[in-house]
């Protein structure tokens, strides 16, 4: 996949130097798509082993596998590029909000970098929290906006958030099995590492957040929720859980009040630290404007909206935020869920952030980690997991090495998923008492 990257990776259309300068040629290609599919099968097997109560060093491997990976071009999405410019944007002044990476002009810091940005997001402001904003402006500082050092840097970045997930994983108990599931997964490591993207920042931060408060350090876990947070909007769901956690032991109004108004906290200084303010209240629905063919909502509005009026856009919106509204449904029940000790917390988070990427007007291959890395941690050999696994490695195929998501990359996900199904229905992986039940 490294080796194949090189040719057919999100090459930087300027800035990349010899080593990565855009080249054509289908073999690069051809040799990405063999690496991802023996990456894939080799994942599965692994899986099927400590499935049925085998051990091995899963850290070892994951550094095996992911090494490679840390000095390849960026895989599958140029969304990289979109953090170097944005660094950018807040160091120049620019109003990250306010516009997108086309008001970096030629010769300014960041231009390279914005200029290799994807057409969709060229003039769409940062859906980020100033958290993140505040680590790109500074990989600008560190490497002056060169293009193949910033990203390098921002990889290195993905690979501390690797290292977080990995300690929050690993703290919930469930051994190997869940490593293998949650960042061994070939989906993490072509999107987080191979990538650089930051929903592993998020996702290791929200996930370490519960953990603590699991632990009972809940105002430490409430302040790496907040800042997982003002990275992606997204993990306010962990936010709802950590309150669950508190309230079970310490009354429901400590849980409803407290950690709320600790993450509160934590957004409320780090929007003022940054200097970007509290625009960022503001873009969190600019990425549903862009369509997205794994969107079910978009998808459902747009044929009803065609078939049902002159203009689709207007059906479409009522669908995504009734797709929305059903997502926070299902959150709620979830949460009363745990808070009643039906579901553990958790699992319940899992479930809660699967639905709302299910549920989303905007979906990326990449946001299934969010959930599958909390399922991961606690029932990764529950039937949950194991469809889960399937998913995973159907999606990987969405998008190719240079990001475009292509017919072909849709019809080898759905062959992936196919097979992963009819596999699901002959062998049902054991839980972890009949494992237990079977050594003893």
């Amino acid at each position: 996949m490294a080796v194949g990257g090189y040719a057919s990776g999100a090459l930087p259309v300027v800035g990349g130097g010899a080593l990565w300068a855009p080249r054509e040629g289908a073999v690069g290609a051809v040799v990405a798509a063999v690496g991802l599919t023996l990456l894939v099968a080799a994942w599965w097997r692994y899986g099927v082993l400590l499935a049925r109560g085998a051990h091995d060093r899963v850290l070892a491997t994951l550094a095996c596998w992911a090494a490679p990976l840390l000095v390849a071009p960026p895989l599958h999405s140029a969304d990289v590029y979109s953090y170097v410019a944005q660094g950018a944007m807040v160091l120049e002044g620019h109003d990250v909000y306010g516009a997108g990476p086309s008001v970096l002009g030629p010769g300014q810091l960041g231009a390279d970098a914005a200029a290799s940005v994807g057409g969709n997001w060229t003039d769409t402001p940062a859906p980020y929290g100033p958290v993140f904003l505040l680590l790109a402006e500074g990989v600008v500082k560190l490497t002056g906006g060169a293009v193949v050092p910033a990203v390098l840097l921002l990889r290195l970045v993905a690979v501390g958030a690797l290292a977080l997930t990995v300690w929050a994983v690993r703290g919930f108990g469930r051994g190997d099995g869940a490593l293998w599931l949650a960042v061994l997964n070939p989906l993490y490591l072509v999107h987080v590492v191979g990538g650089a993207h930051n929903d592993g920042l998020m996702t290791g931060l929200m996930l370490g957040g519960v953990l603590l408060a699991v632990r009972g350090r809940w105002v430490l876990g409430s302040v790496l929720v907040g800042c997982a947070v003002m990275v992606k909007s997204p993990a306010a769901v962990a936010l709802l859980f950590v309150a669950v956690v508190v309230a079970r032991r310490g009354g429901l109004l400590k849980g409803l009040l407290l950690p709320p108004a600790v993450a509160g906290a934590v957004a409320a200084g780090a929007s003022l630290v940054s200097g970007t303010g509290f625009g960022w209240l503001g873009t969190q629905s600019v990425a549903g404007a862009i369509h997205t063919p794994l969107s079910l909502t978009s998808d459902l509005g747009l044929a009803l909206g065609t078939l049902l009026a002159d203009d689709p856009e207007p059906v479409k919106a009522v669908v995504q935020k009734l797709g929305l509204l059903a997502a926070a449904a299902i959150i709620a029940a979830l949460a009363w869920r745990a808070y009643r000790g039906r579901t553990d917390p958790v699992l319940g988070l899992g479930y809660g952030l699967v639905a709302l990427v299910a549920l989303s007007p905007m979906v990326q291959p990449w946001y299934l980690l969010w959930g599958t890395a909390a399922v991961a941690a606690v029932a990764w050999h529950s039937r949950a997991g194991q469809v889960l696994a399937v998913v995973s490695a159907a999606l990987v195929y969405e998008t190719q090495p240079a990001g475009h998501t292509p017919w072909y990359g849709f019809a080898a996900a759905g062959l992936v998923l196919a097979l992963g199904l009819v596999w699901l229905r002959r062998q049902r992986w054991p839980s972890a008492a009949a494992r237990a039940a079977e050594r003893v």
